[in-house]
């Protein structure tokens, strides 16, 4: 994890400062993981982006190749030895994660029905238990339906990280991990938040995937 966030600072030295809260949160996403959780994600507009390309690297191989263990190969063969062996060469592990901006039938309902600022606070109490991690990212901090997200989300009992710009806005209330990267800017926001996440992947997946 240190030579990941070593690399990472060298590039963005921006970023020196939150090194120590980048680390807790790859410990605390690790955590989850190992207790068989899940991870949650959403944002709005880029951030929206952002959530799906979090769970893209999460869900399968980022840079390593996730080959699945010799049970999961063995038990697609029993059910069918052609397609069977088809699926447990091409298959990799995954670090279960869902991208809360995703699914649009669930959250045109939610807006029309309920209320635009309930689209994903209705999924963190549908999807979300304790244990999990909630990952909210908004360059203000102040995005209504990512707030109400994350205080579902602490009701609920799930860990909440999040990603914002410097003054980290009405989220930081309610964050355990606040990774809020330096400037008020959304473009130069975004564009630090991107290699935080990527540090995060890249850190989570060394812990669990040995081969490159």
């Amino acid at each position: 994890m240190q030579t990941i966030l070593n690399e990472t600072t060298a590039r963005h030295p921006q970023l020196l400062p939150l090194k120590d809260t980048i680390l807790q949160a790859a410990e605390s996403l690790v955590a989850c993981y190992a207790g068989g959780n899940k991870v949650l994600v959403c944002g709005n507009g880029g951030s929206c982006s952002d959530s799906d390309h979090i769970v893209g690297e999460l869900m399968k191989g980022f840079e390593r190749m996730r080959r699945l263990d010799q049970s999961m190969k063995e038990q697609l063969l029993a059910v069918d030895r052609e397609r069977g062996t088809y699926l447990a060469e091409k298959l990799q592990q995954a670090l279960p994660a869902i991208s809360l901006t995703a699914h649009s039938a669930l959250i045109t309902a939610v807006a029309n029905d309920n209320g635009a600022d309930l689209v994903f606070a209705q999924q963190v109490l549908g999807y979300g238990n304790k244990g999990d991690i909630l990952i909210g990212i908004s360059t203000s901090g102040n995005s209504r339906n990512v707030v109400d997200a994350v205080i579902t989300a602490k009701a609920r009992g799930l860990t909440v990280i999040g990603l914002t710009g410097q003054s980290g806005g009405k989220m930081k209330a309610y964050c355990d991990i606040l990774i809020n990267v330096p400037g008020t800017n959304t473009a130069r926001i975004q564009e630090l938040q991107l290699p935080v996440y990527h540090a995060l992947c890249r850190m989570v997946e060394d812990h669990f995937f040995e081969n490159p």
